[in-house]
């Protein structure tokens, strides 16, 4: 079993080997959809649907790319968990490379979609409506400041990861964990979208903070550096509770 195989989120019946750059190119696209789907649930949908519909959003996004491409890459789709399962010994440094480089390709062309697909409104600004950024103090819908933020994205990616860890090991539940995943990230949403947008995912941040600049740029440091501690701080933790 090859080090990215031991972090597939459904096993596959097949023992023929996945060549590398179908796995990268799996992480592009999962990525692409995860920013086109769940930011685009916040520009497009929001105002129909919600905080609470846009958190389901960002968790069904990440449920239907388990089970779409969970088999050929793992379907991490997230730098952070990428990095916390180079951590755990689960992938190695070079998969973790592409693997990142991937994500945040397929995360800035699921910022561009929707980019273009958004300009066809009439009422739409980008400098008003935004790209699903992520942000704090005054690019926070309710004001937080950049140390709730900071906490915030530490915590909750620590808590995400460490299920993901948990929801891929080999005594869980085979077929499910899709589901807790995704619902992990719906919860996750729920609680942090008035903080910072939610990110606990580095490339989720700056596929939209590329198009939008100012601000989000500025601020999209603790958007990658807070989820990748949560990451490796999750894959910690799991390595200590899988010690005998």
């Amino acid at each position: 079993m090859t080090e990215v195989e031991k972090t597939v989120m459904i096993p596959t019946p097949t023992t023929t080997p996945i060549s590398p750059i179908k796995k990268y190119v799996a992480e592009l696209i999962g990525t692409m959809v995860l920013v086109l789907m769940g930011c685009g649930s916040a520009v497009i949908a929001g105002f129909y649907i919600g905080n609470v519909g846009i958190a389901f959003a960002f968790g069904l996004a990440v449920l239907a790319m388990v089970y779409a491409i969970g088999s050929i890459s793992g379907c991490h789709i997230n730098p952070a968990i990428s990095i916390s399962m180079l951590v755990a010994g689960k992938l190695s440094a070079k998969d973790t490379a592409f693997y990142v480089v991937f994500q945040c390709v397929g995360a800035i062309i699921g910022a561009g979609i929707l980019y273009a697909i958004a300009v066809g409104s009439p009422t739409y600004s980008l400098a008003v409506n935004g790209l699903g950024a992520n942000g704090y103090g005054a690019a926070s819908i309710a004001g937080y400041n950049l140390a709730s933020a900071l906490i915030a994205e530490i915590v909750l990616t620590f808590i995400f990861v460490l299920v993901v860890h948990g929801s891929t090991s080999e005594r869980a539940p085979k077929g499910f964990a899709g589901l807790s995943i995704g619902l992990t990230l719906v919860l996750i949403h729920l609680v942090a979208i008035p903080i910072d947008g939610t990110s606990v995912n580095p490339a989720r941040s700056l596929g939209p903070a590329i198009f939008v600049g100012g601000t989000a740029l500025s601020q999209l440091w603790l958007f990658i550096v807070a989820p990748v501690i949560g990451g490796i701080l999750a894959a910690i933790v799991w390595k200590i509770f899988k010690q005998k």
